[in-house]
């Protein structure tokens, strides 16, 4: 299959967009692993505009690659022996070494844990229960890579019954439909039926994340053989960014009158749901225009980055944690201390992944391909290097 390059960039930009967004839950009132000395209620408001649909957005990227991902594979056998490999060694790493030290500090920081890190991991990060209300071990933002693992097996499954959907999902999204289906499957199943609340991010007893999360899964994976699904979202793009934009207002100003989601009743409560899954569907689709009409195109960096953005996401929290665990001490501006943060984790970010790349052994752990071994030097290619005729 051609490659997308718009797809390449958007997902490149929805991992930036979510390191950015971690980055600010340090700085509002809900809950998450270290907090600034003194939280505000208005970051709350340009939190949410991303807080919406940055996660099905991940998810139908990932989707979206996984169809090219299968494009390359010689089965559906393989394609899968290499999705295991590239999620499970990652996740099983950054369960055992990366996400400990976010239970440490919350530990520490939140419930009076005494103990330093070496004593936390050697003694209570394996306990496999829980202290002060925490399980341990535990996956903490690493819930993406278990989550997109068993939706790749569905994936799998459904791909050995040989149904040719392809044309049932052209018709069904190929005009308008891109925006309405999509949109009407969110407000049944997330606002109608289920009242979507807080996600647990514990896989079993996580329905209504996966109402939401799997579907678009599907919806990527479908979308990267659709041509005509992609003209669709490149001409309602502009209208689609309309309705993102009036839906978000929605949501932000409740969320000024009202902080904290602290609504007076249920017409408020229901309106605010409602806006919420427009903004969520509305500002995908715009997304995906925009990246069909304008970022269709390769760049130097392209390659780079796209390869990077995976090491990226499985050190970020970790290094904000870690960095804001650090900063408290110093009482620091909030400006000043956002700044330090966003910078400290983008260095650690870019560190990481650059240092692990060199890495033979360290490559399959942060989620890259291992290296390919350069082939065998003929003698003839050995004698002309050394200078012998």
């Amino acid at each position: 299959m051609e490659r997308h390059y718009g797809m390449d960039w958007l997902r490149i930009g929805a991992f930036a967009i979510l390191i950015l967004y971690h980055v600010g839950m340090v700085f509002v009132p809900w809950g998450y692993h270290v907090k600034t000395a003194a939280p505000a209620d208005w970051v709350a408001i340009p939190m949410l505009l991303p807080n919406a649909w940055r996660l099905m957005l991940l998810f139908l990227v990932s989707g979206f690659a996984s169809r090219m991902l299968l494009a390359k594979s010689p089965g559906v056998g393989r394609f899968l022996a290499n999705r295991n490999a590239r999620l499970l060694l990652p996740l099983a790493f950054g369960m055992a070494v990366v996400v400990p030290p976010q239970s440490w500090v919350e530990l520490v920081g939140q419930h009076g844990y005494a103990h330093d890190y070496p004593w936390f991991w050697a003694r209570d990060y394996f306990r496999f229960g829980r202290l002060d209300g925490i399980l341990l071990p535990t996956w903490n933002h690493l819930w993406f890579v278990a989550y997109l693992w068993i939706y790749t097996l569905a994936l799998g499954a459904l791909l050995t019954l040989r149904l040719d959907l392809q044309k049932g999902f052209d018709r069904l999204f190929g005009g308008a439909g891109a925006l309405w289906v999509p949109l009407a499957w969110l407000l049944i199943f997330q606002v109608l039926l289920f009242r979507r609340g807080e996600e647990t991010h514990d896989l079993i007893g996580d329905g209504i994340a996966h109402l939401a999360y799997f579907p678009a899964f599907l919806f990527g994976f479908g979308l990267a053989g659709s041509r005509v699904t992609m003209a669709a979202f490149a001409r309602l793009w502009l209208p689609c960014a309309g309705l993102a934009l009036a839906s978000y207002a929605v949501v932000a100003g409740v969320e000024a009158a009202y902080p904290g989601f602290a609504m007076p009743g249920r017409a408020i409560a229901e309106l605010f749901r409602v806006a919420r899954e427009v903004q969520t569907w509305a500002s995908i689709a715009a997304l995906i225009g925009l990246a069909e009409r304008f970022l269709n195109h390769d760049h130097k960096w392209r390659a780079m980055l796209t390869e990077a953005v995976f090491p990226f996401y499985i050190i970020h929290q970790t290094a904000i944690v870690l960095g804001e665990h650090w900063l408290l001490p110093l009482h620091l501006h909030p400006a000043a201390e956002f700044a330090i943060l966003v910078a400290g984790t983008w260095g650690a970010c870019w560190a990481f992944y650059l240092a692990g790349r060199e890495i033979d052994w360290l490559r399959p752990l942060i989620g890259l391909r291992p290296r390919l071994a350069k082939p065998a030097r003929s003698a003839r290619e050995a004698a002309s290097a050394s200078g012998v005729a």
